[in-house]
């Protein structure tokens, strides 16, 4: 069993006009929380010049995240959440909806499914460089 779900998806062929200010995307970012009964700790947003923003949301249950390239119709999305993992998917299709992309990649990663295991877990040191 996983402690969390991860989707990390790419959305192709977004309307650049909804993609280019924060302005824009920080209303559809805030509302997707809503919809997806999420719970919000913080947000983030930056503006990139001339075109193109961030957003990060902490949420209490991990992180939602974008990232745009209008010249690409582009838009990069994180999607991590613990617990229920149908809100993860809630999240995906409200911004699916909300930025209508004409096509669509994404994959999901369940996090940390061996901690119910009890098994001893290597510890894993940095590498410094």
């Amino acid at each position: 069993m996983a402690v969390g779900i991860h989707i990390i998806a790419d959305f192709y062929g977004v309307d650049r006009e909804k993609i280019k200010y924060v302005e824009d995307m920080m209303p559809i970012f805030e509302n997707t929380v809503k919809y997806a009964n999420l719970i919000k700790i913080s947000s983030d947003y930056y503006q990139f010049r001339p075109s193109g923003c961030s957003g990060v949301i902490l949420i209490a249950e991990s992180h939602l995240s974008f990232h745009t390239w209008p010249e690409h119709e582009l838009v990069t999305l994180d999607i991590y959440t613990c617990g229920d993992p149908k809100q993860a998917y809630q999240a995906l299709d409200y911004l699916e909806k909300a930025l209508k992309p004409k096509k669509i990649s994404h994959f999901i990663i369940e996090r940390g499914v061996d901690v119910q295991d009890n098994e001893k877990i290597e510890e894993t040191k940095a590498v410094v460089f």
